[in-house]
């Protein structure tokens, strides 16, 4: 069975979102990205296949090597869905902040 992986669900896990912010500056390899937290190699191997799953990241060969980088383009993808909703929170915290504004000076 193959198993269709959501983007949310991968960026939902803390260690992913981690692996991701350590990709988006360099190239990395699983090894290199491994030794950046306190678990065991195959847990990290195993979130590298979620997110490349998701199309988060993608792999180049070089040699014996497999460097992780991030996909800017799918990154964008989830960029422009949560843009509406950032927005919207935006324009809610503005009024809230006009209302308290008002609020404080009437009294």
């Amino acid at each position: 069975m193959n198993l269709r992986r959501d983007v949310f669900q991968a960026i939902a896990d803390p260690t992913r979102r981690a692996i991701l912010l350590l990709v988006a500056s360099q190239t990395m390899t699983a090894g290199a990205i491994a030794s950046n937290f306190d678990t065991a190699r195959p847990t990290v191997s195993k979130h590298l296949q979620i997110l490349t799953e998701c199309e988060l990241l993608a792999q180049q060969q070089n040699g014996r090597e497999i460097y992780y980088h991030i996909n800017a383009k799918k990154m964008k993808q989830v960029a422009d869905f949560i843009e509406p909703f950032r927005q919207m929170w935006d324009d809610r915290f503005n009024k809230l902040e006009t209302i308290m504004k008002a609020y404080k000076s009437k009294k």
